[in-house]
Order: structure tokens, then sequence, then C-alpha cells
């Protein structure tokens, strides 16, 4: 039987490789010679929707799962030193048996376009008690970003 945390491992991949994906598209076409901004930002824009996709296929393939959006508080999202976004999730077991929890988080510009998504697994929370994770973006988002929840699942 596969550890249920092996569709994170893949979906970690996925989500690194589309934003490797998407810094190489804002950098230059073809050619070599530098790409238009709306191309390039269109490009990105379809990379994270694939990314985000991934990570919602990732989520579905947990057995047993059940949605726990409810259960999942996001805080606000602060830049480390390497300029990527930071947000604090916090989970609440309300059950009777330790779970774990995977979560989604979506990183947003002010007007709600996705910059980034990532996905946090908060593992072993204890019944009745509350567990912490970090989600950080794979890459600098810089401007003003907030991160949101955008699937929960408990297993």
């Amino acid at each position: 039987m596969s550890s249920p945390r092996t569709p994170w491992t893949r979906t970690a991949v996925a989500l690194t490789a589309a934003a490797l994906a998407a810094m190489a598209l804002t950098s230059c076409s073809d050619d070599g010679t530098p790409s238009s901004v709306s191309s390039a930002a269109s490009k990105a824009a379809s990379a994270y929707a694939s990314a985000t996709a991934e990570a919602g296929r990732a989520l579905d393939e947990i057995k047993g799962g059940v949605n726990a959006k409810g259960a999942v508080r996001v805080g606000g999202t602060t830049t480390d030193s390497d300029g990527r976004a930071e947000a604090e999730i916090t989970v609440e077991n309300t059950t009777d048996a330790t779970k774990s929890f995977a979560v989604q988080v979506d990183f947003k510009d002010e007007d709600g376009n996705l910059l980034d998504a990532a996905v946090v697994t908060v593992s072993d929370v204890a019944a009745g008690a509350t567990g912490k994770g970090t989600a950080r973006s794979n890459r600098d988002l810089g401007g003003q970003v907030r991160a949101e929840v955008a699937r929960a699942v408990r297993y």
C-alpha cells in the first residue's frame, strides 16, 4: 500500500516545475529575444492554472479523505528572506482520532489573479487539537500578495 504522502511529492514536483517554466517563459522567447509581457503573463497564468489542477488531482488521490476546508485558517502573508510569500496554516482536528491534513493554498495578487499555488501537509494532529504548517510560494512573487485556502482534505 502506498503512503498517503506520495501524491504530495508529485504535486510539489509539479508546482516547482510550473514555477520554473513560468520564470523561463517570462525571460525570453524561443529565439532568445525578450517575450512580450502580456504573452508571458498569459503563459505564466496558464502554467499556474495547470499547477493548481495538479494540486487538485493530488488531493483527489487521498484515500478516505474528507473535505476539511472549514477546519483550516490561513494567517497573513509575509515575505521571507528569499522574497517568497509565506502564510501560516492552522488546522483544527475536531475528530476523536489523530488525523493528517493536506491543504492547497493559492497565492493571489490584489486583483485576485493566481500567482502561485502550494500544498502543505500537516501530519498527525491529535484528536481535538490544532496543528500548524507554512505554505511557501515557489518563487519571488513581489507586490501585494494574499493567501487563501483553495481546498483541504483531512485523512
